[in-house]
């Protein structure tokens, strides 16, 4: 990525850590989802339909891309030519134009461009091997020993959340909300905004312009999930722990986990949504006592409505797979 040194340079102030406030707290008022609801098209289904063939090839719409690119002005500033790109193979020219989309700010892209993004990413969401949450076990089919509150509307599943054809997934963001700045960054940001595409950061980007303040650590937004098999993304931003978390910090990770229940909740067609590990990241909550409060407060949600028919705790690791296992263990008395 030595063509993109400058540009990722000139962005590293967005790359996506969050920064505890210094001084009196600031009482900034959220932007209710009516603020931006319309704005962002929220309630029309994504339907892209290419002008191209079906035999276009994906290594063809990469090339194309990233020639309309160079016009761009992070392209521009990272010295990123035609020439370039032609002396790069598939793979390194896939992973050159995801890093450029990912370093970039928000705002239009150069004429054609977007199109021809959504043909790619469109393609390749057809060839992903997608996992449907019908398939996956429930908590009570799993663990029938775990007696867990909401055993039999709950799932544990270890797997890529942006494979995962739920109603909606939720994303760990910084409080920019606009996602990670940093090229190949091994965050569930990066990864959401990459599979979805840069119709996402857009919509972030306008939400945001309308609330005209960084977004409350255990708060959320909602938008469309475009490319993603997921219909709608919740964009939370938890807490930021430095070492064991104090009780504030509890009790921020667990509003991030309930204002996104509630915000689901709003939108009819929600009925199935996936949660990825809140602020266990680079923002530093230890992974088992966060554990524990995404279970106890997604049980106690649970328990006081009926809304959904299933929420999925969604790990990538063994290690965070063995983390939620020994919660459920614990929770149910054993050792």
């Amino acid at each position: 990525m030595t063509l993109l040194a400058t540009a990722a340079h000139s962005t590293s102030r967005d790359s996506g850590t969050a920064v505890r406030p210094i001084g009196e707290p600031t009482v900034c008022t959220e932007l209710p989802l009516d603020g931006y609801r319309s704005a962002i098209s929220l309630d029309e289904p994504f339907l892209f339909t290419s002008r191209r063939t079906l035999t276009t090839s994906s290594t063809d719409l990469i090339r194309s891309a990233l020639t309309l690119l160079c016009t761009d002005p992070v392209a521009t500033q990272a010295r990123m030519r035609p020439s370039d790109i032609d002396r790069l193979d598939d793979n390194s020219a896939r992973r050159l134009l995801r890093a450029v989309l990912t370093v970039r700010q928000p705002g239009p892209l150069p004429i054609g461009a977007d199109e021809i993004l959504d043909d790619l990413l469109a393609h390749e969401s057809r060839t992903r091997n997608v996992v449907e949450t019908a398939s996956l076990p429930t908590i009570a089919d799993a663990f029938p020993h775990f007696p867990h509150p909401a055993a039999d509307r709950i799932t544990l599943w270890k797997g890529d959340i942006t494979a995962l054809r739920a109603d909606a997934i939720i994303n760990a963001a910084n409080n920019a909300l606009l996602g990670c700045f940093q090229p190949m960054h091994q965050c569930v940001d990066n990864a959401i905004h990459s599979v979805a595409g840069p119709r996402l950061r857009e919509d972030c980007h306008m939400i945001m312009n309308r609330q005209g303040h960084p977004e409350p650590t255990g708060t959320a937004k909602i938008t469309r999930g475009y490319h993603l098999p997921a219909r709608y993304v919740l964009h939370t931003v938890g807490p930021v722990v430095d070492g064991l978390p104090y009780a504030a910090d509890r009790l921020a990770l667990a509003s991030a986990y309930r204002s996104c229940l509630d915000l689901a909740a709003e939108i009819a067609d929600i009925h199935t949504i996936a949660f990825c590990g809140i602020s266990t990241g680079v923002f530093g909550y230890p992974k088992t006592p966060a554990a524990h409060v995404a279970l106890d407060t997604v049980a106690e949600w649970l328990g006081r409505y009926s809304r959904f028919d299933r929420v999925i705790f969604t790990v990538y690791s063994n290690d965070d797979y063995r983390v939620y296992r020994r919660a459920l263990s614990e929770r149910a008395g054993f050792r």
